[in-house]
């Protein structure tokens, strides 16, 4: 009898402070059945952001960052639904403006294509978050059926300077209560 996971999660980090702690998420949904697939975008991947080694253990995958190759078999099975956290500005205005420079916008453009539960779990300063374009881009990936967990009661921006404080209390659990709550 297998005891694998039956859904799987891609999680979809972005070069921001608490993408050194994703394995929290990780070690959550593997608790809850989820199989966790890793998505980097190049700045996080590259730019010492997250904890590769200790993702990959988690996982028991490699952490993606770039597309596969001409003739190069899939290398992660179909996602059931996707986490992006944490998401920058950048990530959520290029996502609405429906930019794909980026395998993991790719994905997340396109998991929004074929109707998948998407979770999106900001982390950016109040000063990003009064510019007008970071408001339209959070309304518009709402408008497309993304659960963006942005406002009271759910994640709320950090004042200029402050975002290191933030991230031990990143709130992981929302996004992971939120997928859950739209996956079948």
């Amino acid at each position: 009898m297998s005891t694998s996971p039956c859904r799987v999660l891609y999680l979809i980090i972005c070069a921001a402070g608490p993408a050194v702690d994703a394995v929290r998420l990780v070690d959550a949904a593997r608790d809850r059945g989820w199989d966790v697939c890793v998505i980097a975008t190049p700045a996080a991947a590259d730019g010492g952001f997250i904890d590769r080694p200790a993702l990959e253990a988690a996982t028991g995958r490699p952490v993606r960052s770039a597309w596969r190759r001409t003739g190069e078999e899939k290398r992660n099975p179909p996602a059931d639904a996707v986490v992006v956290a944490p998401m920058t500005m950048n990530t959520a205005n290029k996502w609405a403006a429906g930019i794909a420079d980026t395998y993991a916008l790719g994905l997340v453009a396109e998991a929004v294509g074929l109707g998948l539960p998407v979770v999106a779990l900001p982390f950016w300063s109040t000063a990003l978050d009064s510019h007008p374009a970071t408001r339209r881009a959070v309304e518009t990936l709402r408008g497309t059926g993304v659960r963006v967990l942005h406002g009271e009661g759910e994640w709320t921006p950090h004042a200029p300077g402050t975002g290191e404080e933030r991230r031990p209390s990143y709130p992981w659990h929302l996004a992971l209560d939120a997928v859950e709550g739209l996956a079948p």
